[in-house]
């Protein structure tokens, strides 16, 4: 067996072939959200060397990180699927990250919250205060608010105290359709466009408030209650065309079980 000398320099990863997956993955992750490459379908690795532009070396990359994503299925004799979802699946996945979630808000209002911790939280609920304040929603005021959701659901997870949940909400958020702006866009259309939007921020000052006081019932209640939110939204968005056409990857998703 080889013996490594303890003065060896780790080899340094080539920033050229990082940049190429990355830019591999993205542009993969795309195809497949953006229903150019279908539920059922072949992914072939030559067929991707060509058609993105990067050596096999970065595709192979690619297909394994949207396998572990979950937006690729692994073929028993080798190869890859893109994955099909049914409503119910994505509906487990938001209930299991609102699971999480709730206990990351009953662990942070028990355990107490470092006070800059907690006041990053409350200029982040200002911060959407701020994006729905006005009567209608931009599409720049619709990012402001899907980027400060996102940090909201952050800073809670981190509020926990614990990095075994940290970690483990941010790998039920990572999951197809499960993250907390998977379905945000749909609640920007139609005829009551805000009032998902203006519940889900009531929702967010009430988990904070209940942190501050110290109530871990109320607050795990509160954030389990939110996941409610995204799952009315899928069932929007699968009951409607038009609903449809504002959910990413929603050619993904097959009605039923």
């Amino acid at each position: 067996m080889p013996v490594t000398s303890p003065n060896a320099v780790p080899a340094v990863p080539d920033p050229s072939e990082l940049s190429q997956t990355v830019k591999a993955q993205s542009r993969l992750r795309e195809l497949i959200v953006g229903g150019e490459l279908a539920p059922g379908e072949r992914v072939a690795e030559m067929a991707l060397v060509e058609r993105l532009g990067v050596s096999r070396t970065p595709v192979r990359s690619a297909l394994s990180k949207l396998l572990d994503e979950g937006l690729l299925e692994a073929l028993p004799g080798g190869g890859y699927v893109v994955r099909a979802f049914t409503e119910a699946e994505v509906h487990d996945a938001i209930e299991v990250r609102g699971t999480l979630e709730g206990l990351a808000a009953r662990l942070a209002a028990e355990r107490g919250v470092a006070t800059s911790l907690l006041l990053a939280l409350q200029r982040c609920v200002a911060g959407i205060d701020d994006a729905l304040a006005a009567p209608t929603l931009s599409d720049a005021l619709f990012a402001e608010y899907a980027a400060r959701n996102a940090e909201f659901h952050q800073l809670l997870a981190e509020a926990s105290g614990s990095d075994v949940v940290r970690r483990q909400v941010e790998r039920a958020a990572a999951s197809p359709f499960a993250s907390p702006n998977a379905f945000v866009q749909v609640s920007s259309s139609g005829p009551r466009a805000r009032d998902s939007l203006v519940v889900a921020q009531e929702q967010h000052r009430a988990v904070v408030e209940a942190i501050h006081r110290r109530e871990g019932t109320r607050a795990e209640a509160l954030m389990r209650e939110h996941a409610r939110i995204a799952q009315q939204n899928l069932s929007a968005a699968m009951s409607s065309r038009h609903a449809r056409q504002h959910l990413a990857g929603a050619a993904l998703i097959r009605r039923g079980r």
